[in-house]
């Protein structure tokens, strides 16, 4: 038995390295979300950290800032939600089969 328990430790451990090396890969990766067909574009990295905001001419209407903002909050939400899923991809592999906590 406590082969099987240090067996299952260094399983363990593997896991969790492999997990860290995925989540710093994560961080070069990246995703866009965008907002009025493409006149706002938010891109986020694969650890959540918006990298830039891309806002096209035809978007900036003086008169009517409050749509411009509605635009750039749309895009955030869109390329977060990209980003999360994202990261469910590339780390939910390592959670399959273990039991809530250890990793």
């Amino acid at each position: 038995m406590r082969n099987n328990m240090n067996q299952m430790m260094k399983q363990v451990k593997k896991m969790q390295a492999q997990m860290l090396k995925a989540q710093e890969e994560l961080k070069e990766k990246s995703v866009e979300g965008t907002a009025g067909g493409g006149v706002v574009t938010v891109t986020v990295s694969g650890d959540k950290k918006v990298t830039d905001v891309a806002i096209k001419p035809e978007a900036v209407d003086p008169d009517d800032i409050e749509m411009l903002q509605d635009l750039v909050v749309a895009a955030m939400n869109d390329a977060l939600n990209k980003a999360e899923e994202l990261a469910n991809e590339d780390l939910g592999k390592f959670a399959g089969g273990l039991p809530p906590g250890l990793l």
